[in-house]
């Protein structure tokens, strides 16, 4: 027992020992702001000093709250001022004595390598999407992708098992360096599916307008729905150069007055929870943190498989289709109306799973192990 609260007590002193830095893109702020939020108000919790290092365009005051030094970078947005910059950060950095860093984005790995060398310090990578774009690294059999070092990168941070197989399959050298760390929420006590019979019902759609293809389908069968003579609203968030060509998509279909149009808004919950069912369009390549909150919220998802999919249980927390199948969604959407406590069950099922694999607190306590492991790792 003596010896138990020995080793108790080293790995408390540990963890009070460190001073995690880390690093951040806009992407990472404004996709996932809300787990960002989440770890930086845990390790405040924990009385453990954090730097974090952003673009300057983010005003972190008004996005995530906690105690933590914020470290813009770059310095000074101009041309031709990359190793100044670099340098400037790497003195910053010196002086809050990080002894590990975390790249929360996989456009930062190559800074963050660099940085790591040049301090002397271990780093943990986040990969939150599937990584194709790199697959030919393989094909050339490079010992390892040049944005990690073999040397400095201590632990791979995945969010799920498919990301977690494509990077194995990708980098088999860091295979045993992988770690999946679920990302945590927190769960609402009840669902917000149909729950109040007097309110219109209501869908979310969550996608970006990359391509307007993405919607064909989907659209195509809200309109039968329409048609049939459901009542409903539907709102899609998201953006981009597809925009115009989804308008006139929704306005081809006769759908202008049922479906608006919103971007991206904070408090994602609050927007998403507004919803009785949300709907994933096609496969995300990329752990979709939308998903995540809808289903916090106990709203009734309809999604299709492929890409990462590992929230999407079909019959558990989600109603399945197939994105290519116009007949197969209407279908699904359809048996979503007709049978509200089907679909208030799927919505309690996701809850539940959530509960169960996704809280903060495990968050929290599996990415304050993983620090500790890699700055042990490094002093070997």
């Amino acid at each position: 027992m003596k010896g138990k609260k020995s080793q108790s007590a080293v790995e408390a002193a540990a963890e009070k020992s460190l001073r995690p830095a880390l690093i951040v893109s806009e992407h990472t702020v404004f996709e996932y702001s809300i787990s960002l939020e989440h770890l930086l108000v845990g390790l405040a919790d924990e009385s453990i000093p954090v730097a974090l290092v952003c673009p300057p365009s983010c005003e972190m005051d008004s996005i995530v709250s906690g105690a933590f030094e914020v470290i813009s970078y770059p310095a000074f947005d101009l041309p031709l001022m990359g190793p100044l910059n670099r340098k400037e950060l790497v003195e910053q950095l010196s002086r809050f004595k990080p002894n590990v860093l975390h790249c929360m984005c996989e456009s930062k790995a190559g800074l963050t390598k660099q940085l790591a060398r040049q301090l002397d310090l271990p780093y943990v990578l986040t990969v939150n999407s599937l990584q194709k774009r790199w697959r030919h690294l393989v094909y050339q059999r490079q010992k390892h992708p040049p944005s990690i070092s073999s040397n400095h990168c201590a632990k791979i941070i995945v969010p799920a098992k498919s990301i977690a197989a494509n990077v194995a399959e990708l980098y088999p050298r860091f295979a045993e360096r992988i770690e999946q760390i679920n990302i945590g929420t927190f769960v609402a006590e009840s669902s917000r599916c149909f729950c109040e019979p007097s309110r219109l019902p209501s869908m979310v759609i969550a996608h970006p307008f990359d391509n307007v293809d993405d919607f064909e389908n989907l659209f195509g069968a809200v309109r039968h729905l329409s048609i049939e003579g459901y009542e409903f609203m539907s709102v899609v968030i998201g953006s981009g150069r597809a925009e115009r060509q989804l308008r006139k998509l929704l306005a081809a279909l006769d759908l202008l007055q049922t479906v608006t149009i919103i971007p991206k808004l904070r408090p994602w919950r609050l927007v998403v929870g507004a919803g009785d069912i949300f709907i994933q369009p096609v496969p995300s390549t990329a752990f979709n943190p939308l998903l995540l909150e809808a289903m916090s919220v106990g709203t009734a998802v309809a999604a299709c498989r492929g890409g990462v999919e590992d929230l999407i249980i079909e019959e558990q927390t989600a109603i399945v289709f197939n994105p290519d199948d116009e007949l197969g969604i209407y279908n699904s959407l359809q048996r979503l109306f007709d049978r509200r406590e089907l679909a208030r069950q799927i919505a309690r099922g996701a809850q539940q799973y959530l509960r169960e694999n996704h809280t903060v607190s495990n968050m929290i306590s599996s990415m304050l192990r993983t620090y500790r492991q890699a700055v042990q790792w490094y002093k070997r």
